[in-house]
């Protein structure tokens, strides 16, 4: 049934390249995993989310799956929730109350040599924990987009007010219809990873039990800002031949301005 649905998927994302308007690349910076071989990319997805987060994690990998490129197994977690510390060659998911920190969610991925060599999510329970964000909707649509980014997706649109595109790659106030992939992010995956790398491009150099940090302090420097002038990407360099790369997604009417 696996190859039957992804089939499905691959042909719809064809007949969309027919009949819809031309949209813009989104992928974040060309950062992918290395790719060595034609089979799908299998990154584990590590688990460390807690009862409240179970079934937006298992939509969100689901529908990351569905892509003809991506078949990542759900694995259990190896790193304390609290930190959510780095796991080489893994996207570690995790919540926890992580304060007022102004975000949502924020994905951070370690790049060595230009490829991806781990990821991880955090999820905020202090701001889920609300009225406004306790809902089956708000937390598929931000595991959804924050493990998208682990796979090297940005964002297919930045403004909150328009209307939804469908994707959880959508910046929005109301992620009703926002939830899942859309036939975009699918053909997206399928550009960034339409090749096999060097076995000799897998990253051996990244360190583990590193952390992302929770703060803009801990995250380098801003490089890419919002509508309303709110940094939503930054870079910080740890040697020559690595970085950190930090998405984070404000809440509403949260986060710092201006250019700093």
């Amino acid at each position: 049934m696996r190859g039957i649905r992804k089939g499905v998927i691959a042909a719809g994302v064809g007949l969309a390249a027919l009949s819809a308007p031309v949209l813009a690349t989104h992928s974040w910076g060309g950062y992918h995993w290395a790719r060595t071989s034609n089979n799908e990319l299998a990154v584990p997805v590590g688990d460390n989310v807690d009862s409240r987060w179970d079934a937006a994690l298992n939509s969100a990998i689901a529908d990351w799956n569905a892509s003809t490129v991506i078949q990542s197994p759900k694995v259990a977690g190896s790193t304390n929730p609290k930190n959510c510390k780095a796991v080489p060659g893994t996207i570690q998911v995790c919540n926890s109350s992580y304060g007022r920190t102004g975000w949502l969610g924020i994905a951070n991925i370690w790049l060595s040599n230009g490829h991806i060599s781990q990821s991880t999510t955090k999820l905020n329970d202090t701001y889920f924990n609300t009225a406004t964000y306790n809902t089956p909707a708000w937390r598929n649509m931000v595991s959804c987009q924050e493990i998208g980014h682990g796979y090297g997706l940005d964002h297919q649109d930045e403004n909150f007010d328009n209307p939804n595109l469908n994707t959880c790659m959508d910046y929005t106030s109301n992620p009703q219809s926002n939830q899942h992939p859309n036939a975009h992010d699918y053909e997206m995956l399928l550009a960034i990873y339409n090749h096999v790398d060097s076995a000799m491009s897998v990253m051996k150099g990244a360190a583990a039990g590193a952390e992302g940090g929770d703060t803009p302090k801990e995250w380098g420097r801003p490089t890419k800002f919002d509508r309303i002038g709110r940094p939503i990407e930054f870079v910080r360099v740890i040697s020559p031949t690595e970085k950190v790369v930090t998405h984070v997604t404000w809440a509403i009417g949260e986060g710092p301005r201006g250019r700093f």
